[in-house]
């Protein structure tokens, strides 16, 4: 990784989809399925499913900024998941499928409250944003059989029908935006 690197961690729903979105997009290097701001140390996939951790499902990006803003990061992150819903993307039900934007300092803090404001102001979502900003304090990286899921589990139902239709909705929006082998 370039020494501009920047590192931005998000949750939206089920990280599968994140990660999967997010690793076809230019300027970004790295993306790692994990837990963020909860309240259990080293938590496990079936504890945060519980719904008792208070960890969301997150993803950390690695990105370089001067091919890729945080701004713009944040708005692909807004247009793949529906920040209005409390707890929930879809089926996909309880806290640690919040909409969340855990930031790495002020200014990460100010843009993302500005993008939200822009987001809001745009009324692309039809509802009241709730999405969450707190200071990251603590990533837990998710047990590695999430690592790149929906790159080795294309075929299962959930992918199909759930990680799929994002990525192509992504691509389709982003196509500005696309790593050359996602475009293609």
């Amino acid at each position: 990784m370039s020494a501009t690197t920047e590192t931005a961690t998000l949750g939206g729903g089920c990280f599968w989809c994140l990660e999967a979105v997010f690793k076809d997009l230019r300027g970004v290097s790295w993306v790692m399925s994990g837990y963020a701001a909860g309240h259990v140390q080293n938590p496990t996939y079936e504890q945060v499913c519980g719904g008792r951790t208070g960890h969301a499902e997150v993803v950390q990006v690695k990105y370089d900024p001067n091919q890729l803003s945080y701004a713009d990061l944040l708005r692909v992150f807004f247009a793949i998941h529906d920040p209005t819903t409390k707890d929930r993307q879809g089926n996909d039900i309880g806290p640690q499928y919040r909409s969340i934007i855990l930031t790495h300092s002020d200014e990460q803090r100010a843009t993302a409250e500005a993008v939200m404001r822009e987001i809001a102001d745009a009324k692309i979502w039809p509802g009241k944003l709730v999405t969450e900003i707190e200071p990251l304090t603590v990533f837990y990286e998710a047990e590695p059989y999430h690592h790149d899921y929906f790159a080795r589990n294309p075929f299962t139902g959930y992918c199909q029908v759930v990680v799929a239709p994002k990525v192509a909705k992504f691509r389709k929006q982003f196509t500005d935006k696309l790593k050359r082998h996602a475009a293609e």
